[in-house]
């Protein structure tokens, strides 16, 4: 792995160079910074998926929230980061926990596909099948988010509504006291509404999400058509945990936070989803451990419950935080996630916090862009092809960004389509989801990828380990200063009788050049476009953003070749 040194010498080169170009700083690296991330193995964090693997198969299969599974990985963390020596806490929270064990929806008779239809999450049992006409709303324009927005034929119907104006949540409690016995929310853009009700409450009544074809269907049979539902599910607050543990090195008024949700899904024990981030953090937490001397910044490492059931925990922590000790959040360096890195058909994004491929549906703090840095320059450093994923929030950095703390990640792919752009740079299949298993009883020990790890694992441990040492690139705060060097002599210069050239000699040209290209600067560019997906503020459910498209990596173009020579990166990223 290529270090970068810090750029200090670069003020007064370009005030020479008649370029409208900001070069940032880099931050400092510990001196042993190849060794320190050499440390941090495949072979050590495939052990620890190996672990939560056998406790998956210990508890049911899962790893979910609120289930024994998600107990038993949490304290298999928090005894192997105690014995290692960090101070580790267990943030308890309550979350609406759900399970659905049967669903299904026919129109006349016939089944309704999973691909035209799907239950909201948390809505309630219908105790049995309920067949039932059709009704919509009145006042269309406010899209039943009102009991008044229905006459009297929602009496004991089934009412289909848009989706807009307000939460899911409130269309079905709104339904309910209008009398319906069902609520179908289509889809206001292409593809199924897969939504979710946020938490249950008893004035709900029973819904499915569709899409706008099926929604349509239903409005053109309103008349005639009948509906059958039955959703058996069960729905209850549950209690879990969030799991932080601390060096006890480091600045206190300077924190850098790296997390992982550490729960899976009921289907299957979530090895890539979210293990494998859990188990790159966990293995980077033991190995910082052992070098406690490169810490000049406190790092806290948290383990997130239920994500799954919509970013809870990380939401739990930081909300705790901004209502009784906001100081702490004002005191973090930044916020780094990690969800999933082990994708089969893996790429590797990074949080497009600088918007160079898109434009973010949420407000980017500032110092998000100095972390999307550490990880792409690193990327480049190596000669590994990277693309930006859409810094949308919809992953635990969500409520860090909403209370204005830096953020960014790095992440494999989960349900979007591989492109061929993405098979030239990485390999793998066209057209199929990154990770094939996810959320399904496959996303096992034998389907993550060790060459998605060999990648992500060192990108993951110098960004944490170069934190813990310096942050001053992403927040301006307690820069270390590396030592000058000691310059080295020069020789003498020969007199004019000796062997010099006179001027009326002609030297012959070389047929090498004096001095190589540096290796940033002879990089060629490489773009990959991918899909991505946006946000929603009605009740979606938070998928995770997909890999988006390619970057270009723009190489040095400063004119002071000399320096570049001279051991300084003086190129950024899209400057």
């Amino acid at each position: 792995m290529k270090l970068r040194k810090s750029s200090a010498v670069v003020a007064a080169a370009t005030t020479a160079v008649a370029m409208a170009v900001t070069v940032p700083a880099f931050a400092a690296v510990p001196p042993n910074l190849d060794d320190l991330v050499a440390t941090v193995s495949t072979d050590a964090v495939m052990d620890h998926l190996q672990e939560f693997q056998d406790i998956a198969d210990a508890n049911d299969g899962n790893r979910a929230a609120g289930e024994p599974g998600y107990e038993a990985s949490l304290a298999y963390v928090e005894s192997t980061l105690s014995d290692a020596g960090y101070e580790v806490e267990r943030q308890a929270f309550s979350f609406p926990f759900e399970q659905v064990i049967s669903s299904s929806l026919e129109l006349d008779g016939e089944a309704v596909p999973e691909t035209d239809a799907i239950s909201m999450a948390y809505s309630p049992s219908t105790d049995g099948p309920i067949t039932a006409g059709l009704a919509k709303a009145i006042d269309e324009a406010n899209q039943g988010c009102e009991p008044t927005d229905y006459d009297a034929s929602a009496e004991g119907a089934f009412v289909v509504v848009s989706r807009g104006t307000c939460a899911f949540a409130q269309k079905s409690e709104s339904a309910g006291v209008a009398g319906a016995v069902g609520v179908i929310v289509y889809n206001n853009e292409a593809g199924i509404l897969n939504g979710t009700y946020g938490s249950p409450t008893d004035a709900q009544i029973p819904g499915y999400g569709t899409t706008p074809e099926f929604g349509a269907s239903l409005l053109e049979q309103l008349e005639t058509a009948e509906l059958t539902m039955d959703h058996d599910a069960l729905v209850e607050v549950r209690d879990t945990w969030n799991l932080l543990a601390e060096t006890p090195e480091g600045r206190e008024d300077n924190v850098v936070v790296a997390g992982a949700h550490l729960d899976g899904v009921l289907e299957g024990a979530g090895i890539n989803d979210n293990a494998s981030g859990s188990a790159v953090l966990l293995e980077t937490a033991l190995q910082l451990r052992e070098n406690p001397e490169i810490i000049n910044n406190k790092v806290r490492f948290a383990f997130w419950g239920a994500e799954e059931n919509g970013l809870l925990g990380s939401t739990h922590y930081v909300n705790d935080l901004a209502a009784n000790d906001p100081a702490a959040l004002e005191n973090m360096v930044g916020y780094l996630n990690f969800d999933m890195v082990a994708s089969p058909n893996y790429s590797v994004g990074v949080y497009d916090a600088d918007e160079s491929t898109y434009t973010a549906p949420v407000e980017v703090p500032e110092g998000s862009i100095q972390i999307e840095s550490l990880f792409t320059d690193n990327f480049d450093a190596d000669g590994q092809p990277w693309v930006d994923s859409e810094f949308s929030g919809r992953s635990d950095y969500q409520a860090f960004i909403d209370n204005g703390v830096a953020a960014g990640g790095i992440f494999s792919g989960a349900d979007g389509s591989k492109t061929a752009e993405e098979v030239e740079m990485f390999g793998g299949t066209e057209g199929i989801p990154y990770d094939p298993n996810y959320h399904s009883p496959e996303d096992d020990i034998d389907n993550v990828s060790t060459e998605a790890l060999d990648i992500f694992i060192p990108s993951i441990a110098e960004a944490i380990f170069t934190l813990a040492y310096d942050s001053s690139t992403v927040n301006g705060k307690y820069p270390v200063e590396e030592p000058t060097p000691t310059p080295m002599p020069t020789e003498s210069a020969p007199s004019p009788t000796e062997s010099a050239p006179s001027p009326t000699e002609s030297t012959p040209p070389s047929s090498e050049p004096t001095e190589s290209p540096s290796e940033e600067s002879s990089e060629s560019p490489s773009t990959a476009p991918s899909s991505s997906s946006s946000t929603d503020t009605d009740g979606d459910r938070p998928p995770l953003a997909d890999t988006g498209a390619a970057s270009v990596v723009i190489p040095g173009l400063l004119a002071g070749a000399a320096l570049i020579g001279g051991g300084y990166a003086l190129s950024r990223r899209r400057q």
